[in-house]
């Protein structure tokens, strides 16, 4: 295979993974118009149209989705080789990409990144905070983050947490014009603070388990968000109730900004898991990191 059939392989690679000629030129550091020219070129050589394109979008032909399946796994072995190499360098280096939720970002991969990082000015981290249940494979993540229930079966799992519970919570000034909720069923009389996640196609059921019986309960409210801290900051505004993580909530329950109902019906679940491919190659620096991170608790 002649390096410019690898360089154009390449090319289309990348705009039918990113589903865009800008985003892929971008990624490539080439012109939009010499990519476009590039996979013409490909194109004309097979005999065949590789890629559909529209004025609004981007995507494979049968026998461009046929092309990216089969070719795409072998670049991507290629490139993790590639970067196992650097176990012959004096210290790990490369670069982690890795999706995750807002809070363990924050929570959990920040700390240890901040403790890591400093020894090692080789290893570069890029971090995506993203809801959805990402196909890290699909995307081309080294690893994501979600909790230990939502983890696939075929992937490597490192727990990276404790176990977590969820908390409802409202301040007090809310509390003052509703009367508190004494079983889930309660809050479809109150206004909750809602969370949009892609993955589900739309707002999040609240879902509680006491004695073994689970209960989810699709709430409402004025208010929905795709995000923690904004869902925080409305509760302690007294605009409505938010379920949250516990461990968001210990310091305002504490000095009484925000009261706390339903405990008795958040139960523990399993904490943040790291995971990754089983087949995938670990190089030193990956390896660290999983070290870095793995919950000892």
């Amino acid at each position: 295979m002649t390096r410019q059939s690898i360089n154009d392989l390449i090319a289309f690679l990348a705009v039918a993974r990113e589903r865009s000629f800008t985003k892929a030129a971008a990624k490539l550091g080439v012109s939009q118009s010499a990519l476009s020219h590039t996979i013409r070129g490909l194109e004309t050589r097979l005999g065949l149209r590789l890629l559909t394109r529209t004025t609004r979008s981007v995507s494979p032909t049968e026998a461009g989705e046929r092309l990216l399946n089969s070719i795409g796994p072998r670049f991507d072995e290629i490139e993790s080789e590639l970067a196992a190499l650097s176990e012959f360098r004096e210290k790990p280096a490369g670069t982690i990409r890795i999706t995750a939720g807002e809070h363990a970002a924050d929570a959990v991969l920040w700390p240890a990144l901040e403790k890591l990082l400093p020894d090692y000015p080789d290893i570069n981290v890029e971090i995506i905070v993203d809801y959805g249940l990402t196909d890290i494979v699909a995307e081309r993540y080294d690893a994501g983050v979600r909790l230990g229930e939502q983890v696939a079966k075929d992937m490597i799992a490192v727990r990276i947490g404790p176990d977590m519970r969820m908390a409802v919570v409202g301040a007090p000034v809310y509390f003052e014009r509703r009367p508190k909720p004494l079983i889930p069923a309660d809050l479809t009389d109150h206004n909750c603070i809602n969370l949009r996640l892609p993955t589900y196609g739309g707002v999040y059921a609240w879902e509680f388990e006491k004695d073994g019986r689970e209960v989810k309960v699709r709430v409402e409210g004025q208010l929905v968000f795709n995000n923690v801290q904004l869902r925080l900051n409305a509760a302690l505004s007294g605009l409505g109730l938010a379920f949250v993580p516990e461990v968001l909530v210990r310091q305002p329950l504490s000095d009484g900004r925000l009261t706390r109902v339903l405990e008795d019906w958040c139960a523990p679940f399993p904490g943040y898991h790291l995971y990754y491919p089983s087949r995938r190659q670990t190089s030193p620096a990956f390896a660290l990191l999983v070290n870095a991170l793995r919950y000892r608790g």
